[in-house]
């Protein structure tokens, strides 16, 4: 049931989205029953239908519209556009976005929901500055690399002087006297070693980005981001800033070194030497006007040279952990009929390595119930936690890890362990989430995992075709032409043995016409030549 409500001012709410009718504030603020939710720019985020401009829910908030709620729509100032009561969905009950303790939660700049410094009391954002200001202290006086507070938390210091009421974690920078990549990751590694040995929970984003997981008293990890900053001339010999959010471009290296000192809500941080000059790189000359709905524009050379540098390309790798996080309990549990076709085809004794296993791990566990030795490997860090309890609790003889198909160093690691340890190697609903230089990654182990023991790849995705509806999770996964594949396959050496098309089912399980079920191996050298 979808019921909206339109005023005078020009808004209609309703299970599409927010209607903006006519001209509007350049940012909206959303609330629901008086709790901050979301922050839009209609020009920038909706597109245009009749009667106005149509901007979508987030796919992150959809799950939590069903029923009732008052609705707000305020600019920036504060002054109310739109307020009336929504249903939304069945219309039953009260719309509630909140998390499984409670605490409310909204939409940050990326995209993501969390709970932001708004939503967060007093002694708790003490907790998160004090955690903020030890981090930036072992890496100043302990790691000795010049590090100093950046992009929302400096931008409240020097704009409100406190933290953002709509920022959900704080970042820090430092800026590395390298110019290789590989020196500057070769740096960071270290940083993350001794941040380790300092006592800090860390997690690896990238070659040059680490998290400290900060745990705070209300039982929520705070995310403090380790970005590095560096300079690499262009082919003029000109000094080019580069730091990790994708920034890159012109910036004075006198603007961070040496830093000053910024004071947050009574907490000293050291900061660029020109804050205001590093807050104009960053958010543009407009910075001092605030736009809680503000979305980065980074020079897409930039972004490329960053991504191949030090990151590989996890451009979606928020987004699945979202979907598992959000949507894990509606996955289906049982394996798939695509598994019982495969499992025919393994000898008793195969060891299997489930790429792309999802948050459930229906398909692997499925094989190591069936007395199979398995690897299960994602993209997200939350699926692979999550089939990890799971393979615990039931006591099942499956390794969960983490493998990032679009960063070679990951997937020549776990190629190297797959050539000494073979394994057949098993993937549903894959491909169509790869990119081309993700699939290359993937034939890439293939040859490696395969070639030493003559293992086979099966591989199910949705197949392209006239007509056709697209797989879910609806912008994360695509149909991929099975021809491309074969190609793909075939040009890495591997040898395309079985391919059907038939009616299958998509991740959330619901039907799917045409699917393609592939079987391929990768000959040894010796065989090759002799045929």
């Amino acid at each position: 049931m979808t019921v909206s409500a339109l005023t005078p001012g020009g808004f209609e709410v309703s299970d599409e989205g927010v209607l903006v009718r006519g001209s509007s504030t350049s940012v909206l603020i959303l609330s629901v029953d008086g709790q901050y939710v979301w922050s839009l720019t209609p020009s920038r985020d909706g597109h245009r239908v009749d009667g106005g401009v149509l901007v979508p829910w987030p796919n992150v908030l959809t799950r939590f519209l069903d029923g009732s709620a008052t609705v707000t729509i305020a600019d920036y100032d504060g002054e109310v556009l739109f307020e009336e009561k929504i249903s939304l969905g069945t219309g039953e009950g009260a719309i509630s976005i909140v998390d499984g303790s409670g605490n409310p939660l909204s939409v940050d700049k990326v995209g993501h929901l969390t709970r932001s410094f708004e939503a967060t009391d007093e002694g708790i954002r003490a907790e998160i500055l004090d955690g903020t200001q030890r981090v930036l202290a072992d890496l100043r006086d302990v790691i000795g690399v010049e590090a100093y507070l950046n992009y929302g938390a400096l931008l409240g210091a020097i704009r409100e002087g406190r933290m953002l009421g709509h920022d959900s974690d704080t970042d820090v920078c430092y800026l590395s006297k390298h110019t290789l990549p590989a020196d500057i990751i070769t740096e960071s590694y270290a940083i993350e070693r001794t941040m380790r040995e300092r006592g800090w929970s860390v997690l690896r984003m990238s070659g040059g980005d680490i998290k400290v997981l900060h745990q705070v008293s209300d039982g929520r990890k705070v995310h403090i981001d380790i970005f590095v900053a560096f300079y690499v001339p262009d082919k003029d010999g000109e000094p080019v800033f580069y730091q990790l959010g994708n920034r890159s471009g012109r910036l004075r290296r006198e603007a961070i070194v040496p830093v000053s000192t910024i004071n947050l809500h009574g907490y000293d941080f050291p900061a660029p030497a020109e804050p205001e000059e590093m807050l104009a790189f960053i958010y543009g000359p407009k910075w001092r006007t605030p736009d809680p709905s503000f979305k980065y524009a980074d020079p897409p050379a930039g972004v490329r040279r960053l991504d191949g540098w030090l990151r590989g390309f996890r451009t979606d790798m928020g987004f699945w952990t979202e979907f598992h996080n959000t949507h894990g309990s509606e996955l289906e549990t049982k394996q798939s009929y695509f598994a019982t076709w495969v499992i025919k085809q393994l000898p008793e004794d195969a060891k299997v390595v489930d790429i792309g296993s999802g948050s459930v791990g229906r398909d692997g566990r499925f094989f190591a119930r069936k007395g199979h030795q398995v690897r299960s490997v994602d993209f997200s860090r939350a699926a692979v936690a999550a089939v990890r309890r799971r393979a615990e609790r039931h006591k099942l003889p499956l390794i969960s890890d983490q493998l990032i198909l679009g960063e070679l160093r990951s997937t020549l690691t776990l190629g190297a362990r797959l050539a000494r340890d073979p394994h057949h190697l098993y993937a549903r609903d894959l491909i169509g989430c790869l990119d081309k230089a993700a699939r290359h990654q993937l034939w890439i182990l293939s040859k490696m995992a395969l070639r030493p023991g003559g293992g086979k790849l099966f591989l199910e995705f949705a197949a392209t075709g006239e007509n056709l509806p697209d797989p879910k999770p609806e912008g994360l996964v695509r149909r991929v032409d099975p021809a491309l594949v074969q190609a793909e396959i075939e040009a890495a050496g591997g040898v395309v043995e079985h391919l059907e098309i038939v009616d299958g089912r998509d991740m959330l399980d619901d039907p799917l016409p045409r699917v393609a079920r592939l079987r391929a191996s990768w000959p040894s050298l010796k065989s090759a030549e002799g045929n």
